[in-house]
């Protein structure tokens, strides 16, 4: 690409997000004519609208107008870099935990977090579900050496102190918050099937127990690091909600070391 070119292109875009009253000598022209201001707006509203989108839960604890001027915010400091606006948004939770009007809501970028995740398990590929009877048609000591591997279209995280599931889960459902919300960390678990998305909460030490087989572990390592988390753990328990959630696509040889 000619460089005068592309400079004039990396200097149009940078116009588009800026709306201050600077104007770049190549561009000074154009940035004095009305229809730029116009095309800038519509530009800012969109990635505004894509956001809002997105982020529904955010927008609804904020308010509409709290939540526009903060996406306004963020799309001149993070543009669209691709042409889905589904996409928009992977920098949002980060740009809340600095913006300084959300630093009376903590909560506020888990929130945000789950509403990433949530689009993330919406456009995953769609994988075959794992059979219980994959697992029962083993030996326990064979399937101790195997390795449960999630499906994409699943996802789970862990918030140490605060109740960012329930706040979640209640404003995602169009729910009242309970009054006597017992304000300590929660797990999230979101998973995708047959179209449909389903949430629900998981503790701790499910979470370890998935960030295990997430990373190649065998089944008796992953249950080795969900009960360090937690001795107490009935692991059935769990591993049976998971698998009921439809968690997992397959059981494979574990990852060996590099």
């Amino acid at each position: 690409m000619n460089g005068s070119l592309a400079a004039f292109q990396d200097a149009f875009v940078a116009a588009l997000y800026d709306s201050s009253d600077a104007a770049s000598d190549a561009l000074a022209g154009l940035q004095a004519q009305p229809g730029f201001a116009v095309y800038r707006n519509t530009l800012i509203k969109g990635c505004v609208d894509a956001l809002r989108a997105n982020f529904p839960t955010v927008e609804r604890l904020v308010g509409a107008e709290w939540f526009a001027a903060a996406a306004a915010r963020h799309a001149r400091q993070a543009p669209p870099v691709s042409g889905s606006l589904l996409e928009y948004g992977a920098t949002f939770p980060a740009f809340l935990q600095a913006f300084e009007p959300a630093g009376d809501l903590p909560y506020l970028v888990g929130v945000a977090q789950l509403d990433r995740l949530w689009l993330e398990v919406f456009g995953a590929a769609q994988q075959p579900i794992l059979a219980v009877a994959a697992l029962a048609s083993q030996s326990p000591a064979t399937l101790a050496r195997q390795a449960l591997r999630p499906r994409a279209a699943v996802r789970w995280q862990w918030f140490a102190e605060l109740p960012v599931y329930s706040i979640w889960s209640c404003n995602r459902e169009a729910r009242e918050v309970p009054d006597a919300l017992c304000w300590q960390g929660e797990g999230a678990l979101l998973s995708r099937h047959a179209g449909a998305i389903g949430w629900q909460p998981l503790e701790r030490a499910g979470c370890a127990f998935l960030d295990a087989c997430a990373s190649g572990l065998d089944l008796e390592q992953a249950s080795a690091a969900a009960l360090a988390i937690d001795p107490e753990l009935d692991f059935t328990d769990l591993l049976g909600r998971l698998l009921a959630a439809g968690a997992f696509t397959a059981v494979v040889a574990p990852a060996q070391p590099a």
